[in-house]
């Protein structure tokens, strides 16, 4: 399946200043298959190697690290002369291996004609709770997510709704209500399966839901077990709990994140280090509340006020047990919860652009989803989730702030009208 992830390797594979690259995600976003595939495709041949499947490869790197000993033992073991430039050598589950990630140091220094890509599930976890030595520096880093909206519909064969889609963004013209309509069932149907990358092959081979929602709930399993297994033990039951409760947050009015609704008395102290394995892990992602529109906006963000969202929608509609028709059909019972949905699909979709999320509130409780720095610009992002487009806050905003432009992401065709750039809600990778 096409994955936008496959152009950056190709710009890592041709660059004069290449590194040991490092690409980190949450577990079952595709990242050994998106590797393999680059390999397959660019290189003549793929030395890999897994950590978690071969443990007796750690040995290996226990006598030396430096690459003119291991590239004789590795190539031995994958059967396999590794040739510099021709062969792309891949370890995957690298946080299993310390020695194999401060290897990446010597082969960035010694030995930079070896390409090497490494990957690794829980590497922000692994990185953070032992003594690694990090290679500082020596190393290129890439996060994989979820599959967007965009290779969501190209694996669904809708190329060329994706680009009318592309070109409507750019020219604020309405699409076609037949395509309009179209993309936004799509736009359900994703909410329903979400991004991971078995889920979308299952789909669109089957179109069976239940089929997916059994992988989904699989996964979500192998999540939990994580929890347990790359985690302080006085820190399991701390993190399963926030977990579990983000979803409920979500279904909230003010989505904006409250330690009390996990546990009656709850407080920061009791749960930070819970909410920092769960975006270290890459299973959620914290969007803070900025206390000033100025650049930079990193600058400016209230750590005590955040959201959280999780990182895939087709596993937070498993983790709610929502039915595919209750999404489909948007029914009346998951009203409250609409608005969350909508929320977390904007947040996805915007981090797999590279954007850091922020959110903005006023003195007086005015409230814009989303503040990004976009070519340069700061633009606030209303979403809605039906064509229901009043933003009171939006206008707070603007009025406040003058910024060159406002988007609105709703269930509304695409136009430009008083400021605002009209954005239907599919559309969202465009931006």
């Amino acid at each position: 399946m096409y994955r936008k992830i496959t152009g950056f390797f190709k710009e890592w594979k041709e660059s004069g200043h290449r590194k040991p690259l490092i690409l980190q995600g949450a577990r079952q976003v595709g990242k050994t298959y998106s590797i393999l595939e680059f390999g397959r495709t660019y290189y003549e041949n793929v030395a890999y190697f897994n950590f978690e499947t071969t443990p007796r490869l750690n040995e290996t790197f226990e006598e030396s690290i430096s690459p003119d000993y291991l590239i004789p033992i590795l190539s031995h073991i994958a059967g396999q002369t590794i040739v510099k430039e021709k062969t792309l050598i891949v370890f995957d589950e690298v946080q299993l291996c310390e020695r194999a990630l401060t290897s990446l140091k010597y082969f960035c220094e010694d030995a930079p004609d070896y390409h090497i890509i490494v990957a690794g599930s829980l590497l922000g976890v692994a990185v953070s709770r032992a003594k690694f030595s990090f290679p500082v520096g020596k190393v290129d880093i890439k996060t994989l997510y979820p599959m967007d909206m965009e290779e969501f519909m190209i694996a669904l064969g809708e190329e060329a709704l994706v680009e009318r889609i592309k070109e409507c963004f750019q020219t604020n013209t309405p699409l076609p209500s037949a395509l309009h309509e179209a993309a936004m069932r799509l736009y359900r149907q994703y909410l329903v399966i979400g991004g991971m990358p078995e889920c979308v092959k299952q789909f669109s081979e089957t179109a069976d839901y239940i089929l997916v929602r059994h992988t989904q709930d699989t996964i979500l399993l192998s999540y939990l077990n994580d929890m347990s297994k790359y985690n302080n033990l006085n820190e399991i039951k701390k993190t399963r709990l926030t977990y579990d409760n983000i979803t409920v947050q979500l279904s909230k009015k003010n989505t904006r994140f409250q330690y009390k609704l996990i546990k009656k008395g709850g407080r920061a102290s009791e749960f930070e280090n819970a909410i920092e394995w769960l975006c270290l892990s890459g299973i959620v992602s914290r969007v803070f509340r900025i206390e000033q529109v100025k650049k930079p906006l990193e600058n400016y963000r209230d750590i005590d006020a955040f959201k959280i969202y999780v990182s895939d929608m087709g596993l937070l509609a498993a983790k709610k047990e929502l039915s595919a028709n209750d999404i489909l059909y948007m029914v009346n019972e998951i009203n409250d919860f609409k608005g969350g949905l909508a929320e977390n699909y904007v947040n996805v979709q915007l981090i797999a652009n590279g954007y850091r999320t922020y959110y903005w509130e006023s003195a007086r409780g005015a409230e814009v989803d989303f503040v990004i720095q976009r070519d340069n610009l700061l633009i606030p992002i209303e979403v809605k989730s039906a064509d229901n487009t009043k933003a009171k806050s939006l206008k707070v905003y603007m009025d406040t702030y003058k910024p060159a432009y406002a988007i609105k992401l709703s269930a509304k065709n695409f136009g430009f009208e008083n400021g605002k750039k009209i954005v239907p809600l599919y559309a969202t990778f465009c931006i």
